[in-house]
């Protein structure tokens, strides 16, 4: 007999999609900050309704029947289209709205004043969590945690972070491309020598870990030619190889973004760019497109329609003019 909708608690289904993210009942407890004996009891009450046992539990935690799996992404959905309901506004300006951003840095950190004292003019009370951008921020985006991711994928065509390989639930808009540059400090020996890819190989390379990875397009690049950099050195993020890259006393390259060279003359860094010395037809293989990314349930999300408005506002045609003219030098 098929049961009626109104004989189920909806806030048991907030605790089952809970369920289904951590795969733990007192972490679960945690997260909906009751006891875990609520928690059991709210699940003992789901397996009567569904009919199912829903979870199994094994060494590594809670494992989800096969029903419980199907309506992952539905309870995701229906999660997601209930806040919006919720903030539909009953005046102008909603309140304790939440802004859930996962983002690159430090490409984020170069706007983000400016961005966070737009979204508090717009709404007073909104709370802002901004996290790095990892290799599991996609998920993050399609389970509802993160409202909008701001990052760099590749154009190299056998590169997995390429925009053809985003999954079937995410939408995207490319904002500006990046070519990324070689940065090294002011007094580099490097310069002191004719700008070559052999200069550019017989130096040891700062690379940062990205999406679990230590190597990028251009050590695709490199490697089609039959040429490889030497990685000394391996960092979480650009700025740590910004900062590396201009302390003294070391011969390492750092090879990023050109929008880092606005995080070092905002911080101070003495360092000077160069091209990477590759031909042009490959230079087009290490093109960045950086793009926001979102789930398709939230295309016609107000607060999230008016995010992507100020983002492209702020990392858009003005954005780019200035990285063309950085180019230009």
């Amino acid at each position: 007999m098929k049961k009626s909708l109104a004989s189920l608690d909806l806030n048991l289904l907030l605790c089952l999609q809970l369920l289904l993210q951590e795969r733990s009942v007192s972490k679960t407890a945690k997260r909906m900050n009751v006891t875990p004996s609520a928690v059991s009891k709210s699940l003992s009450r789901l397996r009567d309704w569904f009919n199912d046992p829903l979870f199994v539990k094994t060494p590594g935690g809670l494992h989800p029947t096969p029903l419980a799996a199907s309506m992952e992404q539905d309870l995701a959905d229906w999660l997601q289209m209930s806040h919006q309901l919720l903030d539909k506004p009953h005046h102008d300006t909603p309140r304790g709205l939440t802004f859930e951003l996962a983002a690159e840095n430090p490409l984020m950190l170069i706007a983000f004043n400016t961005l966070s004292q737009k979204i508090y003019q717009r709404y007073p009370q909104a709370t802002v969590r901004l996290r790095n951008w990892g290799y599991d921020s996609l998920d993050a985006i399609i389970r509802g945690e993160v409202d909008i991711g701001f990052t760099g994928r590749e154009t190299h065509p056998r590169s997995r972070e390429s925009l053809s390989l985003l999954p079937w639930n995410i939408d995207f808009e490319v904002l500006f491309s990046d070519l990324p540059r070689v940065y090294l400090r002011e007094d580099h020996p490097a310069l002191q020598e004719e700008w070559s890819l052999d200069t550019f190989l017989r130096y040891p390379h700062i690379s940062i870990n990205w999406e679990n990875s230590d190597t990028w397009a251009l050590d695709e690049v490199l490697q089609e030619s039959g040429l490889k950099r030497q990685i000394a050195l391996s960092l979480p993020g650009f700025e740590a190889s910004m900062f590396m890259a201009a302390q003294p006393n070391h011969t390492l390259l750092a090879t990023a973004p050109l929008y880092c060279q606005h995080y070092n003359q905002q911080h101070g860094l003495k360092l000077v760019t160069r091209p990477i010395p590759l031909e042009a037809a490959l230079l087009q293989k290490l093109a960045v497109p950086f793009t926001l990314l979102w789930h398709k349930r939230n295309g016609h999300n107000p607060k999230l329609i008016w995010l992507k408005s100020v983002l492209k506002e702020l990392y858009g045609e003005a954005f780019l003019a200035t990285l063309q003219q950085e180019i230009g030098r």
